[in-house]
């Protein structure tokens, strides 16, 4: 009778968790951007994640890939997720695209996994769903509504962006389909590997490699990495695991309010009254898609 319950409060751990660090996550790259260029900005990011990881994998010893395939796999879905997601999404605030346009352009994601997951994954997406999807974009749309400056959403910067919701959407079912045994620490190690091999010459060739130095750059770089890199990705892997693509990825509609959250704390922004209704939408369709009904109890 425990192991359940105790089962559906760890899901609800995990789920917390990311939301609250990739919602966080806008912040501290908004802050990373200011001290290097997105290619360099993640090479950095990844070079710190290979050190934290080698000793990780050392220590426990967890299980490798055991055929080419597999490490094929790997780092298909890491590039998806990092290279493509990462370089678009902060490309796309580099290239001066505010966060408002971003976050609601990145919250298509759901509704693209819902469709793709429905069609060619089998998984049934009932009416209810739908709704909760729609709900969950609107909601965002208002969250982000006064930040939003269409004048900002250049050629590039849309291109930018497109890339990165490509990239997210097809490398976390990627991951699914074809890595749905590997060890997370082990793939991660693989991936941020491979990830260093695409992202260092683009940060030399196109960039200069050019960084200034200091502590808050140090700091933004450790919490993206062991907060969102790490554990933040294996914990939206592990929740797709234990459920359906489409409730898991819902999350991320919830990812804004953290934002708008963090702004209120550090910055003193006040969330207009437009934003608080957004919210209590979000909440709403996310409750919707995620909500499943329990079976009932048959006495005996």
């Amino acid at each position: 009778m425990g192991s359940p319950l105790s089962a559906r409060h760890y899901d609800s751990l995990l789920a917390w968790y990311f939301v609250s660090i990739w919602g966080s996550g806008f912040i501290a790259t908004k802050i990373g951007l200011q001290h290097a260029a997105p290619f360099t900005f993640l090479s950095l990011r990844f070079a710190f994640g290979i050190l934290c990881l080698i000793p990780i994998v050392l220590i426990y010893k967890p299980r490798w890939p055991q055929q080419r395939s597999e490490y094929g796999h790997i780092l298909v879905a890491g590039l998806l997720m990092h290279t493509v997601h990462l370089g678009g999404s902060h490309y796309t605030q580099y290239l001066g695209m505010s966060a408002g346009i971003t976050a609601v352009l990145l919250s298509i994601q759901p509704l693209l996994t819902a469709i793709i997951a429905g069609h060619w994954m089998g998984e049934r997406t009932g009416p209810r769903q739908w709704l909760g999807i729609a709900l969950g974009l609107a909601g965002v749309t208002l969250i982000v509504w006064h930040k939003i400056d269409v004048r900002e959403a250049t050629l590039g910067a849309l291109l930018a962006v497109t890339i990165s919701l490509i990239g997210v959407t097809a490398g976390t079912l990627y991951q699914r389909v074809f890595c749905p045994a590997v060890d997370l620490r082990t793939a991660a190690l693989i991936q941020f590997a491979g990830n260093m091999v695409v992202l260092a010459p683009l940060a030399w060739w196109i960039e200069g490699a050019v960084v200034r130095w200091s502590w808050t750059l140090a700091g933004t770089i450790v919490f993206l990495v062991i907060g969102a890199s790490i554990l933040a990705v294996n914990a939206l892997h592990t929740l797709m695991r234990r459920g359906q693509a489409t409730r898991v990825t819902s999350l991320i509609y919830l990812t804004p309010i953290f934002a708008v959250v963090l702004e209120l704390a550090v910055f003193g922004v006040v969330p207009t009254a437009i934003s608080l209704v957004g919210i209590i939408i979000t909440c709403l369709g996310v409750a919707l898609v995620s909500w499943q009904r329990q079976p009932l109890k048959v006495k005996t």
